[in-house]
């Protein structure tokens, strides 16, 4: 059986406002999911989940910091080639 698995996500060239589109929309659902977690844990639970915390901070960092590069590209006329893969590995499920 395979266990290894990769995809090609991203892969071109892109404008300025193409590139802010696919990435932003990209991090807000990653943003979202984690907020979602984090706001199902604490009414079902009464709990914090500390890990999605750190996630979307560092995914709200990630997002300024792509803004500041697209401006950036904006400013100086520039395109943006980007490339993103996704891998999937099946593992044992340690949480038995």
């Amino acid at each position: 059986m395979e266990t290894n698995y990769n995809f090609k996500l991203i892969d071109g060239v892109f404008q300025p406002t193409e590139a802010q589109k696919v990435l932003m929309d990209l991090l807000n659902t990653k943003i979202n999911y984690h907020n979602l977690d984090a706001f199902s844990n604490f009414i079902r639970f009464n709990t914090e989940t500390e890990n999605s915390k750190k996630r979307v901070e560092a995914l709200v960092q990630s997002s300024k910091t792509i803004m500041e590069i697209i401006e950036l590209a904006t400013r100086n006329n520039l395109e943006l080639k980007i490339n993103s893969n996704i891998t999937i590995e099946l593992q044992e499920n340690v949480s038995k």
